[in-house]
């Protein structure tokens, strides 16, 4: 993940394309902001304008990825914490002085007994239990077992991105912007108690096996793909995938992650 930098781009001439999430106060910003602006589809677009909350926004970087075009967000959801807030006007002139946040997400392979399946998380992977049984999972990393059973809830793997969502409520750490680490982080852990997880080098690749998976069943989530039932996860950070976000340079999202680690 790279440090953000401000990369200027000409405010006159600026193709936008709008996004809204479905909500009802999102599509009255989009068709306002239309209106104001011209408005072109994500193909044509220099800059895709997303207007929802953190979910939509991740929904956006995901299927816009193909299209290699930098996001910037507006908040019109709730906690909109990788978003910037909304306004109306001078909208060319803000996205133009804008500074740039590559994000490069994991990349999970998720095994059952008969298949393998892919996803990509911005955010993180979890590993969750399916029924009332508690998971055991065995955790390696770089093919050495650093935990041969972990008894939890879960776990799951955090991008710096994505470290004050999921991972912060599971009493995971804050990881700065820039730091090229991620964190393990386990999900109610019950054996071994003491064990809060560890930091990781960014490109570590971390295998979930699950332990007794009939009895003790799990499923993997990468963002917004789910996979039941699965007999091992591997979790990576893939660099050969980019994104690209826009945060105004006022609280641009390193700012936002350490002002999150003093916050009371």
């Amino acid at each position: 993940m790279a440090a953000a930098a401000t990369v200027p781009l000409p405010a006159r001439d600026l193709r936008l394309a709008f996004v809204a999430a479905d909500t009802a106060e999102a599509r009255t910003a989009r068709d306002r902001l239309c209106c104001l602006y011209a408005c072109v589809a994500p193909e044509q677009a220099d800059i895709i304008v997303a207007l929802g909350g953190d979910g939509f926004l991740l929904e956006t970087l995901h299927r816009m990825l193909p299209l290699k075009v930098p996001v910037y967000g507006m908040n019109r959801g709730s906690v909109g914490f990788l978003l910037n807030s909304f306004s109306e006007d001078a909208l060319p002139q803000r996205v133009a002085r804008a500074q740039h946040v590559t994000l490069h997400p994991l990349r999970m392979l998720a095994r059952t007994a008969d298949s393998v399946q892919e996803g990509l998380a911005f955010n993180e992977v979890s590993l969750l239990r399916e029924t009332r049984q508690a998971a055991k999972l065995r955790i390696s990393i770089d093919g050495v077992v650093r935990l041969a059973e972990l008894t939890c809830d879960g776990a799951l793997v955090s991008t710096p991105a994505g470290s004050t969502a999921y991972n912060l409520s599971a009493h995971g750490p804050i990881l700065p912007m820039g730091a090229d680490i991620l964190a393990l982080t386990p999900i109610s852990a019950f054996r071994p108690r003491r064990w809060r997880g560890a930091l990781l080098p960014h490109g570590a690749r971390i295998l979930f096996e699950a332990l007794e998976a009939a009895k003790r069943p799990v499923s993997a989530v990468a963002d917004f793909t789910e996979v039941r039932d699965v007999v091992s996860v591997e979790v990576y950070e893939d660099r050969s995938v980019a994104s690209t976000l826009l945060f105004d340079p006022e609280l641009n999202l390193e700012e936002r992650i350490l002002k999150e680690q003093f916050a009371p």
